[in-house]
């Protein structure tokens, strides 16, 4: 089974938005594991209209499953990463000022790149995922950089599932494939929701993590966050 990694950038967004500590993210962190949650995602940014970066410092000390942060690995975020040392590092690809997450490692591309960073980070004891798109060149040429596991970033599969499933999830099975033939763990994340995880837990068969965050935040406006935790979890089974 699949753990469920609740990513809490719009708790903290939320709480940015009028300044002060309301929702207090913290709280909420522990109320997810309490919920439930199996993991706590974290992605601060260089501006941290979001998640601060006091923030991954405070939630070292209080998240009792694991700590995820992900993000691109400019300096501020690799002193951050070393100094907290979570559970697990994501690198991410993504542009200073870009809204959300919108692409996966050219991993040919940077391979040099990825292969020191993944170095560094499990010279500290850090379990180390690279995000990619779900192309099997690139699944290929992550593991070549050493790192633990790559995470399939489901945009494509999320904006096509309602569709046509089978085709929206075609690309990711045969990703899924070569990381396991080549030794790479799976997590996967962006765009899932209540609606359309169940499938692509069944058909990705060795995923070992989903991060989810906006969809799950919102869907609990409606339903209750303790309800919709498990209603995930519910999912991956």
């Amino acid at each position: 089974m699949a753990i469920l990694s609740v990513n809490i950038n719009k708790i903290a967004t939320l709480r940015n938005s009028r300044g002060g500590n309301v929702p207090d993210l913290l709280q909420v962190a522990m109320d997810l594991e309490r919920f439930g949650a199996q993991g706590i995602t974290i992605h601060p940014r260089p501006d941290e209209r979001h998640i601060k970066y006091q923030d991954a410092r405070d939630l070292k000390k209080i998240v009792t499953t694991e700590l995820n942060i992900e993000g691109n690995p400019i300096d501020s975020f690799v002193k951050l990463v070393d100094e907290v040392r979570p559970a697990q590092v994501t690198l991410v690809p993504d542009a200073p000022d870009a809204i959300t997450s919108n692409a996966g490692w050219d991993t040919i591309k940077h391979a040099d790149f990825l292969k020191d960073m993944v170095a560094h980070f499990k010279s500290n004891g850090i379990r180390t995922s690279i995000f990619v798109d779900p192309v099997e060149k690139m699944v290929e040429a992550a593991a070549q950089t050493g790192v633990d596991r790559i995470e399939l970033y489901t945009e494509d599969y999320a904006r096509q599932y309602s569709t046509d499933k089978e085709k929206a999830i075609a690309p990711y099975i045969k990703a899924a494939q070569v990381a396991t033939q080549v030794g790479l763990g799976i997590n996967a994340g962006h765009d899932l929701s209540l609606e359309n995880l169940k499938y692509f837990s069944e058909q990705i068969v060795d995923l070992k993590e989903v991060s989810i965050g906006h969809a799950l935040i919102s869907e609990s406006l409606y339903l209750g966050l303790e309800n919709v935790v498990n209603m995930y979890k519910h999912r991956l089974a």
